[in-house]
């Protein structure tokens, strides 16, 4: 499973980083790439097999090298929660900070995007009404 030394800097950063953009960054000379190009060209090296066969070989050193599981990385960040809010000058921010490393660790910290209508207002909607009909009873 060869890679190329870009290759393997991108998965190696990726790794570090856990951004596929700031890892191509690091990895390739994208100084005048856009942003949109630098996100395309990073997501097409997460689709290479070889690539993300690389990442999940990386990344299983790691957890193995360190001991470390999700629910142990949970667990620091509660107990980091806790000690925010019962602290003598509760400290909301580390609280919020904690909660949302484990919200990212758990994947639940994707943005949602509301859509809105004309003017900026909420889209209308307009509710739906069925009738229901009588097998036989023509309505």
């Amino acid at each position: 499973m060869a890679l190329t030394p870009k290759q393997e800097a991108f998965a190696l950063a990726y790794v570090e980083t856990g951004n596929a953009s700031e890892a191509y960054r690091r990895a390739y000379n994208a100084g005048k790439m856009k942003p949109d190009s630098v996100n395309r060209k990073a997501k097409e090296l997460l689709d290479n097999g070889k690539i993300t066969a690389r990442v999940a070989e990386l990344q299983a050193d790691h957890a193995d090298r360190h001991k470390l599981t999700v629910d142990d990385l949970l667990r620091e960040l509660e107990e980091a929660r806790q000690a925010a809010l019962t602290a003598e000058t509760a400290q909301s921010s580390a609280a919020v900070a904690a909660t949302m490393g484990k919200a990212k660790l758990l994947g639940m910290d994707k943005q949602v995007i509301e859509h809105s209508g004309p003017g900026g207002g909420p889209i209308p909607t307009m509710p739906t009404t069925i009738q229901l009909v009588a097998p036989g009873d023509n309505g």
